[in-house]
């Protein structure tokens, strides 16, 4: 046998041993996909009716149609993808300092009953003002430049962080430290072995509440402190009066913050691979 056919045979054989997919699970993720498609065809149906029947006057409601040509001559002009560019450099700026702030004082705190006692009745206490609330504060901090909305944004996503950090740390399993202390685990044995592997899934919870957080905060920050954005792009549309523009930008910002919660999710199902539901 020639070496090339040696190398296509193993290869074959390699190739024959993957596992194929589930045809159940394909079937499944299939019918998911056209169930969560019902809803908004079904708004969308009702959306040009209300149009056609004039239901709603069409300076309230634009046609659907129209709705698209803003969305496509945003897109043609370049004016959507600046504005939307620059709020994901503000997004990713902010949710990694609020994230990274979150861990370190979410895994304090949980492993820590004395950091716990000292900080948590504190930073329960800031963590019910909403972002809106601290926009003022950070305006009179920071100004109203880019650091007022990075100051937002990272205290929208440093909440959620910390406290699914710090619950996941505390519901790890009494037996899992147990086994640790049998086998002499030291300190850093303990956290990367032990703590880290079974805080994971919800330490991934957090970060996928801390950003969509995050990207609720800048957007509500760019509505009422920016001078560009996609949330600025919403005031501009209002006042121009064209809520063609304004329902457009709506459309955009909800896909993008459903993109990046599905992008996470597949995140963790990569990482979390081992993890099995009952359901």
């Amino acid at each position: 046998m020639s070496l090339r056919d040696s190398v296509l045979s193993r290869a074959f054989l390699s190739a024959s041993r993957l596992p194929w997919p589930d045809a159940g699970a394909l079937r499944r993720k299939a019918s998911a996909a056209v169930l969560a498609m019902v809803v908004p065809a079904l708004l969308l149906y009702l959306w040009q009716l209300a149009s056609l029947h004039a239901w709603v006057p069409a300076m309230i409601l634009p046609e659907p149609r129209l709705v698209l040509d803003s969305l496509s001559d945003l897109w043609r002009s370049g004016e959507l993808a600046a504005h939307l560019g620059i709020s994901l450099s503000r997004l990713v700026l902010g949710f990694l300092v609020g994230a990274l702030a979150g861990l370190f004082l979410g895994f304090a705190m949980g492993l820590s009953r004395v950091v716990e006692a000292y900080v948590y009745p504190t930073f329960k206490a800031l963590s019910q003002v909403p972002a809106l609330g601290w926009i003022p504060l950070a305006i009179m901090l920071a100004g109203i430049d880019e650091a007022m909305k990075v100051i937002v944004v990272a205290k929208a996503a440093w909440v959620p962080v910390a406290i699914n950090t710090q619950q996941a740390i505390r519901n790890i399993p009494e037996e899992f430290l147990e086994v640790g202390r049998i086998y002499r685990f030291n300190l850093a044995q303990r956290l990367t072995r032990i703590v880290v592997p079974g805080a994971l899934p919800g330490i991934f919870n957090g970060i996928r509440y801390g950003l969509t957080h995050a990207w609720l905060a800048l957007v509500t920050v760019e509505l009422l402190a920016s001078s560009e954005g996609i949330g600025f792009l919403v005031i501009w549309g209002r006042q121009l009066a064209q809520l063609d523009i304004v329902l457009a930008v709506i459309v955009v910002i909800g896909l993008i913050g459903s993109s990046i919660d599905q992008a996470l999710q597949w995140v963790e199902l990569h990482f979390l691979a081992w993890r099995r539901t009952a359901f």
